[in-house]
């Protein structure tokens, strides 16, 4: 590995530290309320050096929206690890995503603010990017197999169903009054659903055998 000179470890850090107090601000204030001359202030820095990172406060926001969809995914991605069971899996997947969805920062960055500074395809990219392949990570793992007998067509589309089906329920537990309790309520539903779909596939399977 190339050692970093100084430069690079200070610019870094000055990189890290506007990423930190934006993600901040953004999330008590939202986008539109939140200047660049309160970022520059909060990670004491010019606003010279944070137009050496960034072109300009859109910037600067997509990299905290990022982080954030990031650290959902990571949590994501752990709490299905270690299940045998490719539905347990998915249903500590799904708990794992509600209960990121009701963190004040991916409530504000992502579903208040995410859409309308990014826009809707720019925002869908995001998103996809981050939480998509876990979704079809696990739904691979769970109908992929030789007793469902069902083709990459199928399972791309049981995959976008899927996801958009948490896409959706996420954002409605986000803007809840009580997020807990609308986060119960979609664990109880897509549970319901994911239950049915088990019995009605092994059904499928046991009657070819």
């Amino acid at each position: 590995m190339p050692v970093r000179t100084r430069r690079q470890r200070y610019s870094d850090s000055t990189k890290r530290a506007l990423v930190d107090v934006a993600e901040q601000l953004f999330t008590t204030h939202g986008y539109s309320a939140t200047s660049l001359d309160a970022i520059v202030a909060g990670a004491d820095v010019t606003k010279g050096a944070l137009y050496h990172h960034f072109s300009g406060k859109q910037a600067v926001f997509e990299a905290a929206f990022e982080r954030v969809e990031s650290r959902a995914s990571s949590g994501i991605a752990r709490a299905t690890e270690g299940h045998d069971d490719p539905w347990e899996k998915a249903q500590a997947g799904l708990r794992a995503f509600l209960e990121a969805v009701q963190e004040p920062a991916y409530r504000q960055v992502v579903i208040s603010d995410g859409p309308s500074v990014l826009g809707h395809e720019r925002f869908r990219e995001q998103e996809e990017r981050s939480t998509y392949a876990i979704v079809d990570e696990i739904v691979r793992s769970a109908l992929g197999t030789d007793a469902y007998d069902l083709d990459d067509a199928m399972l791309d589309t049981f995959t976008r169903i899927f996801f958009g089906a948490m896409s959706a329920a996420g954002g409605a537990v986000a803007v809840s009054q009580d997020p807990a309790a609308a986060a119960a309520r979609v664990e109880l539903a897509i549970g319901t659903i994911m239950a049915g779909l088990r019995q009605l596939l092994d059904s499928g399977a046991t009657s070819r055998r």
